[in-house]
């Protein structure tokens, strides 16, 4: 295809596309490489591949110093979004968590001192996207289990407590919803996931943790898939307000 051929194909003038080629006056979008992509047949792990290089074009990517300790793809996608729905499993989310709870859990998956220190750098750095202005929701259930485990250590608990608390207390964009034990087996029982959501119009995506990373689910159907799974969860969930109340109570007996 020419120039001409594609400029016409997507209404554009030439002169945008041959901006955006050259890379001279115009920093293209996410809407625009995607229109591009599926005119040029670029589909699955490749097309993901070049969106997420254009997400990670517009901030500083210094996920890519991190990539030993974190899913480096995943988190470029998570600090260009616009909504987060966050489902820990047996874990608390990963921007919920102290850098001591952090710590405990680098220890566990065999991380030495300098791996540990690593990866509580990065969770922090994660973090900061809760305070992005172009972040407009972070919400997250938190699977009581999870507070649970590391209830053995009083001072990790509460500290951990307040911070959920503090959040769901005084973050606008922050929701917390308590999974209760008493729920049983339940919809989520399969791990933690996350859901994505962006601006200009494109298509959220999902990503499925897992024991060798984890993967980003692009397709229509596993987005929705994991979005059922979500929507259960919350049902099965105590609402935010109801959250803060449990989360006091628990604090008050550690």
């Amino acid at each position: 295809m020419t120039l001409s051929d594609v400029a016409d194909v997507l209404e554009w003038s030439p002169a945008k596309l041959g901006h955006i080629e050259t890379g001279i006056r115009k920093w293209p979008s996410v809407v625009e490489v995607s229109a591009l992509l599926k005119l040029y047949g670029v589909t699955g792990g490749q097309r993901e591949a070049v969106l997420t290089m254009v997400r990670e074009s517009r901030l500083r990517p210094w996920w890519t110093e991190y990539e030993d300790v974190i899913p480096s793809a995943y988190v470029g996608n998570e600090a260009g979004a616009v909504a987060i729905d966050a489902y820990g499993g047996t874990l608390v989310p990963d921007l919920l968590q102290v850098p001591e709870y952090t710590a405990v859990l680098a220890r566990a998956q065999g991380h030495g001192d300098t791996g540990t220190e690593r990866m509580v750098a990065a969770s922090l750095k994660r973090q900061e996207a809760l305070d992005r202005g172009t972040l407009e929701r972070y919400h997250a259930v938190v699977d009581e289990d999870a507070l649970r485990r590391i209830s053995g250590d009083t001072g990790l608990l509460h500290a951990q407590l307040r911070r959920l608390i503090d959040l769901g207390r005084r973050h606008d964009r922050v929701a917390i919803r308590l999974l209760p034990t008493s729920a049983g087996p339940h919809a989520g029982s399969a791990g933690p996931f996350s859901v994505l959501g962006f601006d200009e119009g494109e298509a959220s995506l999902a990503f499925v943790e897992a024991t060798h990373g984890g993967g980003i689910v692009e397709s229509e159907e596993g987005v929705r898939a994991c979005r059922r799974v979500w929507l259960r969860l919350v049902e099965a969930s105590s609402d935010p307000e109801a959250t803060v109340t449990t989360l006091n109570r628990m604090a008050l007996l550690t």
